[in-house]
């Protein structure tokens, strides 16, 4: 048992470490609790918030030189930069005060970071740097880290449409639902360099650390102007999907709700999710949010269980216009409109302070300006209200229904897909985003700026489709095309670049059927590594194609267990050598074929059925073929790798789970990894990979089943650990269950977490 005084805390508190390294904070006042909130933050990942802080604001070139000073030019394009009163006040009328309270946290741990008296984690060591203390603003004014959305898709469809046609483009991203030929009338006739959002992927970009980018000189800092490629921003849908479900008492063993959730990122040590337990008069919730932000995204709160994944709705556009001669203004209506520029000052060091300008136009941040073209990103994340996750602040507190619909009105971002379910056996799905208002366009394309293609405000969640208490007794989402059959899409587009990859389906299909009326079964659910896609494509295969190879794929039942043999060859044959054979018939121009890597896996399907005529006449004409022969190379890989014996071929040999750290480039060694374990791209346990090497790079880290009402009968795991520090035991203790599909405790009562409490903080004023 460890005491610390804390100048800032108003009362006697304690935190709790349980077993599996979640802090339990008990405090006497709500504000105590946020504040330690952000105490426990910085004790255990001060490292992680101190560079996403930096990187946010605009702030790395400080510590690390002038390599990072085109990324904080980026990042400060995007910081939110109006009222503040107007951005309080969306997530709810304490949320200044929780900021403030949760910055004050940060800033006492920070403090005694500084004296001595907590370890300063050995990344600050190691590069020569010092955490920082925090304003309130800074917890909501930094947008760089949301999900980005369709911006670079539009870009991608430009350069598609210029050198093939809008069918060629459904290899890179299916639309749904489709949309007529004469939506593309809209499009710009510029054309646009593939750069020309390289400042947005930098500013949304994690940071990296290589020897020559921290060595940098103030000449050199133009070269580290874009990211490298194996971080760009992904041209197709981004995989960074989620699930999320809620079983009304009555389709359950027990005849109580149960809600789960696992929102799927991209996988790094430390995790981007963090869980905590917040208890004082008034609040008791448990669940997981993000180390940098108050409260909790998904989780419970003694009445009722929430959770979310995003919902696929369209939040920004990219808007071309015609520059004047001198740069300084473009062609809006009939006439000119000037842009905005401001100056603003970076610290960098080892060097001078710099001088760099911003330029802002009526639609937002001007990213690209060359040959009298620019190109500005009109996006919802730079307005109020629209700071990610934070509307949690309001939800996270709902005890009802109609209340936790009616918090979700000034939800902004990202757009999310909510499901609730509470004590009293209430279920809901809700909708949640600022949906821009278009008309004329669907916000597919870049389009002119010029005036006639503005938005008309947003939609919000009121305008948004919910279902309460459905008769199927579920409600589920899994980022799949879940507007209501009614929903006019044209006059009232919401987003057609949706998931197709199956989750939803099965996930629906197992709740359907009574296979989820437990905990067990819904952490079964969750860890499911069935594909449908992949038993339809299996039951292509011709008399024809090698015996052996067709034989172990049709006997296969289409689970991607880490074990199975079958799943290991269909990967590499769907990956290294169906795909990529596809794409060279469809797109013999190389630059073409880069656009559309890696190939979307339902309009592959599609194009084999023979429901895309025009692709299937130039791709697979001879399907039967193809089909053989890609399996018959796919087939000699796998047996020079693994040997002839199938039975000794494992999925989990090539597909395996990798954390990494930010400075491993560097010469870090606090990876964690690799782990074997199964799943795919399109399993409801996602395991995204890279066919260059299999590593998983997303999927979900954070995964909680919660038993409403029963609260201790919940569970959860957060891969690798809870904890950043690596000398700490929850630094990696997480994540051999996880490769496992194993679960721990989620437990709430005071006496279950005292019995699993292995160390104890206790905090006096």
């Amino acid at each position: 048992m460890t005491t610390i005084k804390l100048p800032g805390l108003s009362a006697p508190a304690s935190i709790s470490i349980d077993t599996w390294g979640m802090a339990h904070i008990r405090a006497e006042t709500q504000q105590d609790a946020f504040f330690l909130q952000g105490f426990n933050a910085a004790r255990d990942r001060l490292w992680q918030i101190d560079l996403w802080r930096k990187r946010g604001l605009g702030l790395l070139a400080a510590d690390f030189g002038p390599g990072y000073l085109m990324q904080d030019r980026a990042a400060r394009l995007f910081l939110y930069r109006g009222e503040m009163d107007r951005e309080w006040a969306a997530y709810g009328e304490d949320s200044r005060e929780i900021c403030t309270a949760f910055a004050a946290g940060i800033n006492a741990a920070v403090d005694l970071v500084l004296a001595g008296d907590l370890p300063l984690p050995p990344e600050f060591a190691e590069l020569g740097t010092e955490p920082a203390h925090w304003l309130p603003e800074d917890v909501v004014r930094i947008r760089t880290h949301c999900l980005a959305r369709n911006a670079a898709s539009e870009l991608a469809r430009l350069q598609v449409h210029t050198l093939a046609d809008p069918e060629t483009d459904l290899l890179r991203v299916p639309l749904s639902p489709p949309v007529p030929d004469s939506e593309w009338d809209v499009t710009t006739d510029k054309r646009l360099p593939s750069d020309a959002l390289a400042v947005y992927e930098l500013a949304t970009a994690p940071v990296t650390f290589q020897r020559a980018r921290l060595d940098a000189t103030l000449e050199e800092a133009p070269l580290w102007s874009s990211v490298d490629a194996r971080k760009t921003v992904q041209r197709a849908t981004p995989p960074e999907g989620s699930n999320n479900w809620a079983i009304a008492p009555g389709q359950t063993d027990t005849g109580r709700a149960i809600m789960a959730s696992d929102p799927h990122r991209a996988h790094a040590a430390p995790s981007l999710r963090y869980m905590v337990h917040l208890t004082a008069p008034g609040l008791d919730i448990i669940g997981a949010g993000e180390p940098s932000s108050p409260g909790i995204m998904a989780g419970h709160n003694g009445t009722a269980a929430f959770s979310l994944t995003i919902f696929c709705a369209d939040q920004e556009d990219v808007m071309v216009y015609d520059l004047t001669e001198d740069g300084n203004a473009y062609r809006f209506g009939t006439g000119t409109e000037a842009i905005t520029w401001v100056e603003e000052k970076f610290a960098v060091k080892n060097a001078p302070e710099q001088s760099l300008t911003l330029g802002f136009t009526r639609h937002g941040p001007l990213v690209h300006a060359r040959d009298n073209v620019g190109v500005a990103v009109r996006t919802v994340f730079t307005d109020p209200g629209t700071s990610p996750y934070m509307g949690s602040l309001k939800s996270m507190r709902s005890t009802s229904e109609p209340d936790f619909r009616k918090a979700l009105a000034t939800w902004g971002a990202p757009s999310v897909n909510m499901v609730y379910a509470d004590t009293a056996g209430d279920i809901c799905w809700q909708a949640a985003a600022y949906v821009p208002r278009r008309s004329g366009w669907r916000g597919l394309t870049p389009v002119p700026g010029d005036g006639r293609f503005e938005w008309q405000g947003y939609m919000t969640a009121e305008d948004l489709p919910a279902i309460t208490n459905p008769e199927r007794g579920f409600v589920h989402s899994a980022n799949e095309m879940n507007l209501p059959d009614t929903w006019d899409h044209d006059a009232r587009p919401v987003g057609f670049e949706w998931f197709e990859d199956g989750r939803a389906d099965r996930i629906a299909d197992v709740i359907a059927r009574g296979g989820a009326r437990n905990v067990a079964d819904n952490c079964a659910l969750q860890t499911d590594t069935y594909s449908a896609l992949a038993e339809e494509l299996c039951a292509m295969l011709p008399a024809s194609a090698l015996s052996p190879a067709r034989g172990l794929l049709q006997a296969w039942d289409g689970y991607a267990r880490a074990s199975s043999a079958a799943a290991l060859l269909y990967e590499i044959w769907l990956s290294r050598h169906l795909r990529p054979a596809l794409l060279d018939r469809v797109a013999e121009d190389p630059a073409l074929r880069a656009l559309l890597v890696p190939g979307s896996v339902p309009t592959v399907l599609r194009l084999l059925r023979g429901d895309l005529p025009g692709l299937a006449a130039q791709a697979a004409p001879d399907r039967d073929p193809l089909l053989a022969d890609t399996l018959q190379t796919a087939w000699n890989e796998a047996c020079g790798t693994y040997g002839k014996d199938t039975t000794k071929w494992q999925w989990g040999d090539l597909h395996q789970g990798y954390f990494n750290h930010a400075l491993t480039p560097i010469g870090g060694k606090q990876d964690i990894g690799p782990l074997p374990t199964g799943g795919a791209g399109g399993t409801v346990m996602l395991g995204h990979y890279e066919a260059a090497d299999y590593r998983v790079t997303i999927g979900a880290s954070v995964r909680m089943v919660v038993d409403v009402g029963a609260w201790d009968n919940s569970v959860w795991i957060n891969t690798p650990g809870q904890s950043a520090l690596p000398d700490s035991p929850h630094y990696a203790d997480l994540a051999p269950l996880w490769a496992a599909g194993d679960y721990v405790p989620m437990l709430y009562s005071a006496e279950a977490v005292d019995s699993a409490t292995r160390s104890r903080i206790n905090l006096v004023p």
